[in-house]
């Protein structure tokens, strides 16, 4: 009997164990089957979308091609090249109109063609408009159209002001048209701009001395910018730090993509927490570009600071109306028991007529820094300026007028000093500045009709 019992409970285990065998056979068999046809099916739906969708594109670019023969930029012996990813799609559907000599290229920098090769040339959405060197390849794109060719490019932003800079990159083109028109898988549609080379530059560089030309787009630009605080601060401190939130910066309300560099100026920078680091690398809205920032700071504590800023480009001098040296003098905060607790970049004066002075003074090196803007940048940059220069702004701002350089400046952030109400003493002015609260007005409400976007900083 107890035999028997046993033989039963070893048949039950063994059959237990075969079944268990089973299961984690059949299961194996199931993960290698679906593990194996998963990624063949998918391939094939991706396979059979991507298909389609190419299918659509070219099917889309036809049309537009098409458009361009009926419009007259393009006959079916033009010699073509098309700039954008999609370049099969773009070669297919050039095919399909009847275009046979035609090239496609996803590239957005040097092009490996002759000088005018091309009778019309076409920049998708893809093309110029995302490009990370928008200069290098408008220039690529000059130089390889026919004079009396076409440009056309397709562009997101349609604001007057990234207009103006791209036509500020084909200047010796003549504008056709500007028209909206829909754009495969986009619900907005985007712009269509029709450039005609010509001979010779058709814009010409207008910075000249004492004059500044305010277009449409730069009028547009400043009447929709913040206004300015037309009455004085009781605390100054306090109302132009607010006003900070509501300042509306340039590339908040246009697209500047159309530019060849992308430039911070900061006159006055102190260290690298008070502005670059503190205000513009954090808040400036810089559309993901790469600006090059270039501090400029006379006071020599600073300087070691920037020394291990790889990326920006420390001058070590004093903005000034010429090159000559300088004295500036030490500020102190009353009662101060420390030079260096107190000390700060002061006002700044010709050696000779330094002796106007009170207090102690430093001597520095000035440079002439309307010439240096003049001859480092142009009107196809994007050029930004903080300048807190302790009253040195009358000077340098009407030699950047005179000069033109002035005309360059993008957007300006500009602190005006005036005998503003003590901080510290209720009901006394500063001593330190001559100039009144109505004069920084005058300033600011010049500049602004000079077609220059300031802000009051603080």
């Amino acid at each position: 009997m107890a035999t028997n019992t046993a033989a039963r409970r070893q048949r039950i285990l063994v059959r237990a164990l075969y079944t268990g065998v089973l299961v984690v056979l059949a299961r194996t068999v199931y993960l290698i089957i679906t593990t194996t046809a998963g990624p063949t099916m998918n391939t094939d739906y991706q396979s059979s979308w991507d298909a389609e969708r190419d299918e659509q594109v070219v099917k889309y670019y036809s049309s537009i091609f098409e458009d361009f023969i009926s419009d007259g930029f393009l006959t079916v012996d033009s010699r073509t090249l098309v700039v954008g990813a999609d370049s099969q799609q773009y070669i297919a559907a050039l095919r399909e109109t009847g275009i046979i000599h035609s090239k496609a290229i996803k590239k957005n920098g040097r092009l490996p063609f002759q000088n005018n090769t091309f009778d019309l040339q076409f920049s998708a959405h893809t093309g110029l408009d995302c490009s990370s060197n928008p200069g290098e390849l408008s220039s690529e794109l000059s130089r390889t159209l026919k004079p009396e060719g076409y440009l056309i490019i397709h562009m997101e932003s349609k604001d007057s002001y990234s207009l103006h800079s791209l036509l500020e990159l084909f200047d010796s083109f003549k504008l056709i048209r500007s028209r909206e028109v829909p754009i495969q898988d986009w619900s907005i549609p985007w712009r269509e701009v029709v450039l005609k080379k010509q001979n010779g530059i058709l814009r010409r560089r207008r910075n000249l001395a004492g004059s500044c030309s305010v277009p449409a787009y730069k009028k547009e630009i400043i009447q929709n910018a913040e206004p300015l605080i037309a009455e004085e601060p009781l605390k100054p401190w306090n109302s132009l730090k607010r006003n900070l939130k509501n300042i509306k910066y340039l590339p908040s309300m246009a697209d500047i993509s159309f530019k060849t560099r992308y430039i911070y100026i900061d006159v006055g920078a102190r260290n690298y927490g008070s502005s670059i680091g503190g205000w513009f690398k954090k808040l400036y809205p810089k559309q993901n570009k790469p600006f090059k920032i270039f501090a400029i700071e006379s006071d020599r504590r600073f300087h070691q600071e920037y020394k291990s800023k790889k990326k920006i480009t420390l001058l070590p001098y004093a903005a000034w109306v010429r090159n000559e040296s300088l004295f500036f003098e030490i500020n102190r905060q009353p009662n101060s028991q420390h030079e260096d607790k107190g000390r700060g970049m002061g006002r700044v004066q010709s050696a000779q007529t330094s002796t106007s002075f009170l207090g102690d003074l430093n001597k520095i090196q000035g440079f002439d820094f309307a010439k240096w803007v003049k001859n480092s940048f142009t009107e196809k940059d994007f050029v930004v300026l903080k300048m807190d220069v302790e009253g040195t702004e009358f000077d340098l701002i009407q030699k950047m007028i005179e000069t033109g350089a002035i005309c360059l400046i993008d957007e300006m952030f500009l602190k005006c000093h005036y005998n503003r109400w003590e901080r510290c003493c209720k009901g006394e002015r500063s001593s330190k500045y001559h100039k009144e609260y109505n004069e920084c007005m005058e300033l600011f409400s010049s500049l602004r009709e000079k077609g220059v976007l300031v802000h009051q900083w603080w």
